[in-house]
């Protein structure tokens, strides 16, 4: 132990300052304050000694959520003292190609709002009633900027692309609203989003959503996201026909990840619900899934609080190889989680590494619980399966746990 005791004093320093806030710079700029999670880092500095003595250290977050929004993420309600405001009119594209706040209201067709603004730019377009329906062209189409808001006041919005995307030039389009750059859904307001052939909302950077209402109806992905994917509040309703969270990046492994820190989902999904190819970690929130092929699937996936109610027909959490950056790990630290599997070969939690269970508590229904090509422990927490509550996973729990008849077809909550 003694040899060990510097390490620890050290890490103890590192995971103390870590509990701090980070700070931003943003356009106007003041110091920006980000959102620090001091919980996180108390948990981490209770495990240090544990991790001291242990090759692998669990219940540290994987992701530095300090710089995860900053205080004008979180703002529902934009400044509109100096905003620009425009009217939509069908036919008529409306370019901005400043920094600023853009009011936007009226209903059109074939009409589409152009960022294309300079790199260090935030733009922010508060939608006050607007109403867009195209043809082959998204409604909102960031080409270039820092970030852009998309801002609802205390209104109905409504967008809508009927037909397949065009190109624009060497980019291929794919969403209602397109953006290649940090983009930022918040507000006090409701926006619904049709996709008949795409995406409902894409950003080859980061998306955020931090506040207001949505319902996303998309052919393919209801949110995706080169970068990041993160969720800070809303009340968000998605039904996709492919994943209704897709967070992947080819080029960094790294990347790709999915972060949930509140707000209420509720997902009725073709293929994944919600998938991460790096990590998806989940403190926080309401997520409903009321179908889908997997549930949540990433190659790391850590879930340390939050209310998770699942109905899938193959993997209710699923951990896979997607990419070399992480281990291939499920961890479950906290929350509530219920996974109800469709009949067949299904599992509830499926990890081709290893599944570490240290706390929450988890209600399973289904013919196989775990399944691993791994260790599998169940270190704390309640765990119940099939009605009977289990100590310890053990080989018939993983890959060939029976239940008392057929697990009920169907989706929805359990009662």
């Amino acid at each position: 132990m003694k040899k060990f005791l510097p390490a620890v004093i050290a890490l103890l320093l590192v995971f103390t300052f870590a509990g701090c806030s980070a700070m931003t710079e943003d356009s106007s700029g003041t110091a920006d304050t980000q959102i620090s999670n001091t919980e996180t880092a108390d948990t981490q500095a209770s495990n240090v000694g544990a991790a001291a003595s242990s090759v692998l250290s669990t219940g540290d977050s994987l992701l530095n959520t300090s710089d995860m929004f900053t205080d004008r993420d979180l703002e529902q309600e934009a400044d509109l003292t100096a905003a620009v405001s425009s009217e939509l009119v069908s036919g008529e594209d409306i370019t901005i190609e400043e920094e600023g706040v853009y009011l936007l209201s009226g209903e059109a067709e074939n009409v589409t709002v152009i960022v294309a603004a300079d790199d260090e730019a935030k733009v922010q377009l508060v939608l006050d009633d607007v109403s867009i329906i195209n043809e082959n062209t998204p409604a909102i189409y960031v080409k270039s900027a820092d970030k852009v808001f998309v801002t609802t006041t205390d209104s109905d919005n409504y967008m809508e692309v009927t037909g397949a995307y065009a190109a624009d030039g060497e980019t291929n389009l794919d969403a209602v609203i397109f953006s290649k750059d940090d983009l930022v859904l918040n507000g006090t307001g409701i926006l619904e989003i049709v996709s008949n052939e795409g995406n409902g909302i894409t950003s080859k950077d980061d998306l955020k959503l931090t506040g207001g209402t949505y319902d996303i109806t998309s052919a393919e992905d209801g949110l995706e996201a080169n970068d990041s994917i993160r969720i800070y509040s809303g009340d968000i309703t998605i039904n996709s026909g492919k994943d209704a969270l897709h967070s992947e990046n080819d080029d960094d492994a790294s990347l790709g990840h999915i972060y949930i820190y509140g707000g209420t989902l509720n997902i009725t999904a073709a293929d994944d619900a919600v998938r991460g190819t790096s990590v998806v970690q989940i403190d926080g929130g309401t997520i409903n899934i009321e179908t889908c092929t997997e549930g949540i699937e990433g190659t790391y996936v850590q879930i340390n609080g939050g209310e998770i109610d699942i109905y899938a027909t193959d993997d209710g959490i699923n951990a896979t190889a997607k990419n070399s950056s992480y281990s291939v790990v499920i961890e479950v630290n906290g929350g509530t989680i219920y996974v109800k599997m469709g009949s067949g070969d299904t599992d509830a939690f499926d990890s081709n590494g290893n599944i570490y269970i240290n706390g929450g508590t988890i209600d399973i229904e289904a013919r196989s619980a775990f399944d691993s090509n791994g260790t599998a422990q169940l270190n704390g927490g309640e765990v119940t399966v099939n009605g009977e509550t289990i100590t310890s996973i053990t080989q018939s729990q993983m890959g060939g746990h029976q239940m008392d008849g057929q697990p009920q077809m169907g989706g929805g909550k359990r009662r």
